[in-house]
């Protein structure tokens, strides 16, 4: 529960700053949206983060392209079944690779390009009802912490956004960044992002 709980969100929070330093524009987008809602404010309150939606939008691209778990948690045939034309026995045991689902090119265009305004108006969501994009899983087996672990990110990100500006420290460019996954069983990046926050 404490893997699930802390290590997914610590990596999905890793993910997103690592996409927005590598996309500038998207992020002067993210913090214009959070500071014209938060104006004013000592901080972003949970009660702003409804109206954040392209901020929302990012954080599905992220979870598109990065999801915390690449595979979700085995599943196991209870009976022998035929999909189209494979026969599938009984006990088999099925791994469902989320990473390759979001990369799709019969689902998604573009599909290695950060694009974020792909899920500006549309219906797409991560609550398991569309089998092309389900980070989280699916059916029965959803995870739990589902709207614990998008609440906690969100605050997190928008706060994050709202009271700093950040850029690479000196000597690091976005070009070097190495985009590969860590080894685990989260995905985090295989480096370690460090930036530097510049108080506004």
């Amino acid at each position: 529960m404490f893997v699930a709980g802390t290590e997914t969100s610590l990596a999905l929070l890793d993910w997103c700053m690592v996409e927005l330093i590598r996309n500038p524009m998207v992020m002067e987008k993210v913090q214009s949206e959070v500071r014209r809602i938060a104006h004013g404010e000592e901080k972003v309150k949970e009660e702003y983060l409804g109206k954040l939606s392209y901020m929302k939008a990012v954080i599905k691209e992220v979870l598109r392209l990065h999801p915390p778990a690449s595979l979700l948690l085995p599943r196991e045939s209870l009976q022998d079944c035929q999909i189209q034309e494979y026969n599938i026995p009984k006990k088999t045991r099925v791994l469902i690779n989320v990473w390759a689902i979001g990369r799709d090119e019969d689902y998604w265009k573009d599909p290695h390009e950060f694009k974020p305004e792909r899920f500006l108006g549309d219906d797409v969501d991560y609550n398991g009802n569309d089998f092309h994009y389900i980070p989280f899983g699916a059916s029965r087996r959803i995870c739990p912490g589902i709207q614990f672990a998008i609440s906690i990110i969100e605050l997190a990100l928008a706060n994050l956004m709202y009271r700093f500006n950040w850029k690479l420290p000196s000597g690091i460019s976005c070009d070097g960044m190495d985009m590969e996954d860590g080894a685990g069983l989260t995905t985090p990046r295989k480096e370690k992002l460090y930036l530097v926050p510049l108080a506004i």
